[in-house]
């Protein structure tokens, strides 16, 4: 187990660097973040000295070693725009979008599995049609969409829900106060229709393959009980591919959460990022991709170790 742990570390940190690389590449490929900071009138001898200042006069070796150098001091450098370390500026404002996305996907998550259940247990019923046609409307209807629906039904025409901001936050998240919620309820509506429809979908595929086994067949002529049947023996032996995607897609809520903050003027790392690309800003984008590709890996090495508690075969 623990040589087991240690290898799947040893591949997290590799992938890091690779990413590292790329952004850095990219980054510096990208184009000239002088010319946009300068007044248009700044003259040849200013750019010259900002590019000295910022030290972007350097070669790409030179800028990458001194930017791993920075890392392993815990430093991604200053916000070419805002003058801070680009490092707070992310962490300042991702806890909001932390908060969106981990509330969107347990309500996916505590709706979806047992729906997705209900719904293979007895697939031709009338319950499950329905089931499986909203989870249909949920998988095809765009995201921007969804928002702006629900910004025109709960706030333009009813007027019951605010359609913009965070609301008041207390212990780092909105989700401990009224005003919160309310501003909570719409973003996290929007962000879950997808993940929930994907989930529920995912497992009554897998239940129902899952409850055609022999075993399955084995275990209820032994009279094990349904309840027994379904929520240990077949559930846990769907889980595996579940969790699979529910990492992977916690993921994409934290990293494409740009669309849905932008509806609801959520104060996120959605806006940041995208004016940070457009000012070339690249301490901002590099912390900010590496940030959310350390979530990645963190999210798929648990993934990893969760596997060998619900199936010691993976150990192997």
């Amino acid at each position: 187990m623990t040589k087991y742990i240690l290898n799947r570390l040893f591949h997290s940190t590799l992938v890091m660097f690779t990413i590292s690389f790329i952004v850095f590449f990219i980054m510096f490929k990208a184009g000239d973040p002088v010319e946009l900071m300068l007044p248009p009138d700044a003259t040849q001898q200013d750019v010259v000295e900002m590019r000295a200042a910022l030290g972007l006069d350097k070669s790409f070796i030179v800028q990458y070693q001194k930017f791993l150098s920075n890392v392993a001091e815990g430093n991604l450098g200053n916000s070419f725009i805002y003058g801070q370390p680009a490092l707070d500026i992310v962490f300042e404002r991702l806890p909001a979008t932390m908060e969106l996305a981990v509330i969107a996907m347990i309500v996916s998550i505590l709706l979806g599995i047992p729906l997705g259940i209900i719904s293979s247990i007895k697939p031709n019923s009338i319950l499950s049609r329905i089931i499986m046609f909203f989870s249909l409307a949920g998988i095809s209807v765009p995201v921007f969409w969804t928002g702006m629906i629900l910004v025109l039904i709960f706030s333009v025409i009813l007027g019951v829900l605010p359609s913009s901001g965070r609301g008041e936050v207390y212990l780092f998240t909105s989700a401990f106060t009224w005003d919160g919620i309310k501003h909570l309820i719409m973003p996290v509506i929007t962000l879950s229709v997808f993940q929930l429809a994907l989930i529920l979908r995912l497992t009554r595929t897998g239940m129902m393959e899952v409850l055609m086994q022999d075993y399955i067949k084995l275990a209820s002529a032994k009279g094990v009980p349904r309840k027994v049947i379904v929520y240990y023996h077949a559930l846990k032996n769907t889980l595996i591919p579940l969790i699979t995607v529910i990492g992977i897609q916690f993921g994409q809520l934290v990293a494409f959460t740009i669309v849905t903050e932008t509806i609801f003027a959520w104060p996120g790392t959605g806006k940041l990022i995208i004016d940070s690309i457009q000012n070339l800003d690249r301490p901002i984008v590099v912390a900010y991709l590496l940030v959310i590709s350390f979530i990645f890996v963190a999210i798929n090495f648990i993934v990893d170790v969760l596997y060998t508690f619900i199936d010691p075969r993976v150990r192997v």
